[in-house]
């Protein structure tokens, strides 16, 4: 079971980054094109525009950082439920049996081939 958390963590992390990425490029191509709506035809941006620029940049990946950051911590939080979910389920199936066995007093069940 540690060696399936491990790859679900590697693959949730590749997942996660594939979307970091796609977000970063979305939000750069958009901040691109805003930034220079005349095309290059504009020959020298200020100094203050370029440092507008690059702090609104370094903002929209603190919030993209952000953003990532709350959803790995949703995903462990589900995985954590999950995991509690499936060791109740086997516990109750647990329970059932030994209830049928001990009900029965340890003849066959009928269903219990088909389970």
């Amino acid at each position: 079971m540690d060696r399936d958390s491990h790859s679900e963590d590697t693959l949730s992390t590749m997942v996660l980054e594939n979307i970091k990425n796609k977000l970063i490029h979305a939000f750069r191509a958009t901040g691109e094109s805003r930034g220079n709506p005349q095309g290059s035809g504009s020959a020298v941006r200020p100094v203050s525009i370029g440092r507008s620029h690059q702090a609104n940049e370094e903002l929209r990946r603190a919030q993209i950082d952000g953003a990532i950051t709350w959803l790995r911590s949703e995903l462990l939080e589900m995985r954590s439920q999950d995991l509690q979910l499936a060791q109740t389920l086997l516990g109750l199936n647990t329970e059932i049996q030994r209830l049928r066995r001990e009900s029965f007093g340890g003849l066959e069940i009928e269903g219990d081939d088909q389970q």
